[in-house]
């Protein structure tokens, strides 16, 4: 029985383990694996709070150099929201852990420092998790699986500290979820760099160094050329991030500055793209009653959102607003967008399109009094201003700054076009989700997206040659959708295929075993 150990900076199989896609995966991974016989573990960091959930268990103390003073951390056992068998879940605790708050599983550096106080936190993180592996706190690993930067520290250890050569032994797998988002802090001369964090090291620095900026340390770029196997979430991706990024020109997104990495990976077999899966639950969930019930959840979840702040925001604020000029009676079509306000998110709607105005005012002016457009999310403080004040001259958009998992379960199931016009999609989910509950999906052709949604058959998909043309064809597709909404058969038939429609996690695991962890 093979023995699989996941380090991960969330874990969604522990109540607030979770901020994105990353938590969604290791969540699921596990459960696919302990039914192919594995034992899986998983670590994460305790962030000052998963350490003390219910029925945690102090397994033992871990002390490591770090910054070359003596640190001392804790390691603990602890229960997931599912009991599986051969699933353990562990976190390893430390001041430095919940710097900016207990719960807190990344902080909003300044935009000068980026990456600063969480890098130094999961620089300490991995050092002690090298430190659990060699000293057998887990058992006998067979495989090591990575996820994102923020695990990529440990590579470092594995090669150049000898305390860490019996890492060596052990396969390591490393997944990019967002090659956007890469770590990168200085070699030196900097309270959060490498010397800093690991003083003693004896490196190459050619082997560490960004591409672009030769005096800093990119934990991607460390990931992709240091791992056995590199794997990306979806085979589009994994063939897009070769290309050079283009964004003002053309609208593309690619490797970020890593591509010439990226396409060393692939040369050498390494590179791997396998679409995540989804979970499919036998007892199908059951839909609000009908718009009225939608109607009130909205309401409640607006006044819970409002709630969590100490000042209520100009964009709940709107909302509110909104959501008392509505009628009771159902909007002849419902446009649902569910998903962090990002860039990669929400470029595209704020992009001009040839008649100048941006692609959101267009979307609305196409929906008219009969369509409404709901958005739930929050995220970067620019873009949820331009949505904000998008709403506030549109009585057919609602933009809810916030999450609520009934809310959005709610407008999976109730809505009946998703829209998700990503500027890039290493995977997604929210397109799996919205096809699971039978609702069509109206998406950009890239990355994971593409490889799920199948356009006129599943849903409705879009390209173009630069950012105003994939505008332009935003808005072109939204109107073939409300064409094919008029003809009640041939939108019945498309609603049942993509509900029909399964990314199994079973077919990604086959796939995890035999290229990724070589074990069989």
């Amino acid at each position: 029985m093979s023995h699989i150990l996941i380090i991960a900076a969330e874990n969604d199989a522990l109540p607030g383990g979770k901020v994105g896609g990353i938590g969604d995966v290791v969540r699921d991974i596990p459960k696919a694996l302990s039914k192919r016989g594995s034992t899986i573990s998983v670590l994460t960091p305790a962030y000052g709070t998963l350490n003390e959930l219910p029925g945690a268990e102090k397994m033992t103390r871990l002390k490591v150099s770090f910054g070359g003073v003596a640190e001392t951390l804790e390691l603990y056992r602890v229960a997931g929201r599912e009991t599986l068998a051969n699933v353990h879940h562990y976190v390893i605790e430390h001041p430095l852990f919940s710097t900016c708050g207990k719960g807190q599983i990344y902080c909003d550096d300044l935009a000068e420092r980026p990456f600063a106080t969480d890098a130094i936190k999961f620089a300490l993180f991995c050092k002690a998790a090298a430190s659990a592996i060699v000293k057998t706190a887990f058992g006998k690993i067979d495989v090591i699986h990575l996820h994102d930067w923020h695990a990529a520290f440990l590579l470092i250890l594995r090669r150049y500290d000898p305390v860490y050569k019996a890492l060596k032994r052990i396969r390591c797998v490393f997944t990019i979820h967002n090659l956007a988002l890469q770590g990168i802090r200085p070699f030196a001369g900097d309270d959060s760099s490498l010397q800093q964090w690991y003083p003693d090291l004896k490196y190459k620095t050619a082997q560490l160094a960004d591409p672009r900026w030769p005096d800093c340390v990119n934990p991607m770029a460390v990931g992709i050329r240091l791992a056995d196997a590199v794997h990306t979430v979806s085979p589009s991706y994994a063939e897009e991030i070769l290309r050079p990024s283009e964004v003002a020109e053309l609208g593309q997104y690619g490797g970020e500055g890593l591509e010439k990495d990226l396409r060393a990976a692939q040369t050498g077999n390494r590179l791997f793209g396998i679409l995540n899966g989804c979970e499919y639950p036998k007892k199908p969930t059951t839909a609000l009653a009908n718009w009225g019930s939608l109607l009130d959840l909205m309401h409640d979840q607006l006044l819970l959102m409002a709630a969590a702040n100490s000042t209520l925001s100009s964009p709940l604020f709107i909302a509110q607003k909104r959501l008392s000029e509505l009628s009771r009676r159902r909007p002849k079509f419902i446009l649902t967008s569910v998903g962090r306000v990002t860039e990669q998110k929400v470029r595209l709607l704020r992009q001009a399109t040839s008649s100048s105005r941006p692609a959101l005012e267009a979307v609305l002016q196409t929906l008219d009094q009969n369509g409404l457009l709901i958005m739930v999310g929050s995220g970067d403080p620019d873009y949820e201003l331009f949505l904000a004040e998008t709403a506030a001259r549109n009585n057919n958009f609602i933009f809810l700054r916030g999450y609520s998992e009934e809310l959005v379960k709610a407008l999976y199931e109730m809505g009946d076009l998703f829209l998700m016009p990503s500027s890039f999609e290493p995977c997604g989910i929210s397109q799996m989700l919205a096809m699971r509950a039978g609702q069509p999906c109206l998406v950009h052709h890239v990355g994971g997206l593409r490889d799920t949604v199948e356009d006129n058959v599943t849903g409705f998909t879009f390209t173009g040659k630069n950012p105003t043309g994939q505008a332009d064809n935003l808005i072109a597709t939204l109107q073939r959708a409300l064409v094919a909404k008029s003809k009640p058969e041939k939108w019945q038939a498309m609603r049942k295929k993509a509900a029909a429609k399964r990314f199994s996690w079973t077919d990604s695991i086959d796939l995890y075993q035999k290229q990724l962890y070589e074990l069989t």
